[in-house]
């Protein structure tokens, strides 16, 4: 009865359009201060112990990394390697496109800066070099969901504080599943581009790859930086995130001179909005993880549907689908915080493991950010192309399916996650 209340509560809530962070907060207060016992006092203090965990630091800092990127020229470099490597096969700006977006992911942390650096770029270019604006839409609107699966990832870290998941084991579960999935991407960019006769570039020599790999080394290292810190226990994600920002500073304003000193303060405001914004979210969304600890309603769930025999495959179908259909309405990172504490334990009691379990959950959240109505990547892709969220929906059908040709896959196939986290002795 509690829970049908309390979501009750939160359908309505949200349904009036109020953001989902106030909503969030204003059914935890309501159900607290009308149904329970519970003191004001308790209410207070878990506000502040919620976002008092060392990992939450981590999501400022990839922020701010991320911002220093974007604005820095480091993506207009890793496109010309990318497009240097793979530029001669079919339908080659586009691969280009995919190949830029993994990489940028892998520095970034964030799908909708991934779309926007890279986006920004290679379309105009795709549309000059004789490609649909449609195409071009498809391709980076799909591949820039890689900004939360390769990592740093900052839907990971929320993952990790929601469920006091290990943040280096998930950087590392999601790395192979990252590159199968810009392959799947790839696959689909050239079969159609193959199949539509869309343009190829000239095959670039052996000197070109290289030089266009000297002129990108510096963001590519930052990917070094990153993962080679935290596998060989140099630093903590955290300190990872916090290295990472200042390396991205150095390279953005001394190193390729492409970020002005006076536009530094505009980047560390844009970078304090944004992660203003997640902090607010995470905060009311601990809140109401405390609040269903509190009327014991996950672990009645757990009980439920343990009762009802279900066993491992029919959970993940259904949390699948849950995750599908609240991708429709919400963004990751209020999903991954209201939706981890409910699953998580059912998760554990059928034995599945966590690391696992987490990056199933992050490849949902990036099918959610390339359908409407609340698909971040399509906004963002949107702002770019000047197109339409209905003709973008269209123009991204064929890349969606391969991703969740793919979801299905990682779901029922956990080595995929698991074996790199386990092959370094993290799991």
């Amino acid at each position: 009865m509690s829970a049908l209340i309390i979501f009750a509560l939160l359908a309505v809530l949200m349904l009036t359009g109020m953001p989902i962070s106030i909503s969030l907060g204003l059914t935890v207060l309501t159900f607290l201060f009308t149904m329970t016992q519970v003191p004001i006092e308790s209410v207070a203090l878990k506000l502040f112990t919620g976002i008092e965990k060392f990992e939450i630091m981590a999501i400022p800092f990839f922020i701010l990394a991320g911002n220093f990127l974007t604005h820095g020229g480091v993506a207009r470099r890793m496109i010309n390697f990318a497009t240097s490597m793979v530029g001669h096969w079919h339908g080659g700006l586009g691969l280009g496109g995919v190949v830029a977006c993994a990489l940028f992911a892998a520095v970034s942390g964030s799908s909708p800066a991934t779309v926007v650096a890279i986006g920004a770029i290679i379309l105009p270019a795709m549309v000059k070099q004789g490609f649909p604006n449609k195409f071009g839409a498809g391709v980076i609107t799909t591949s820039g969901a890689l900004g939360i699966l390769i990592p740093p990832s900052i839907v990971m870290v929320m993952y990790s504080v929601s469920t006091n998941t290990s943040v280096g084991a998930l950087f590392m579960a999601g790395v192979i599943p990252g590159l199968m999935l810009a392959a799947f991407l790839g696959f689909v960019t050239w079969n159609r581009a193959r199949k539509f006769g869309y343009p190829r570039m000239k095959k670039a020599t052996w000197k070109e790859r290289l030089l266009a790999l000297k002129e990108s080394a510096w963001g590519l290292f930052l990917i070094v930086v990153v993962m080679g810190g935290i596998y060989s226990g140099i630093f903590t994600p955290t300190e990872a995130a916090a290295m990472s920002a200042v390396y991205a500073f150095i390279v953005a304003v001394f190193i390729y001179k492409d970020l002005r000193l006076s536009d530094v303060p505009k980047v560390l405001l844009n970078s304090a909005n944004m992660s203003a914004m997640l902090l607010y979210i995470i905060t009311n969304a601990v809140l109401f993880s405390f609040l269903m600890t509190h009327e014991n309603i996950p672990q009645a769930m757990a009980d439920f549907m343990m009762g009802t025999g279900i066993g491992v495959i029919g959970f993940l179908i259904m949390a699948n689908i849950l995750m599908l259909i609240m991708g429709n309405f919400m963004e990751p990172s209020s999903i991954v915080l209201i939706l981890a504490p409910i699953l998580f334990p059912i998760a554990m009691t059928l034995g599945i493991d966590p690391v696992h379990f987490g990056i199933i959950m992050v490849v949902n959240m990036e099918v959610g950010m390339c359908h409407p109505p609340v698909g971040l990547n399509l906004y963002v892709a949107s702002g770019i192309t000047k197109m339409g969220i209905t003709e973008l929906t269209i123009a991204v059908w064929p890349w969606l399916l391969s991703m969740l040709v793919f979801l299905v896959l990682v779901t029922y196939v956990p080595e995929i996650s698991l074996w790199l986290p386990r092959t370094l002795g993290m799991l």
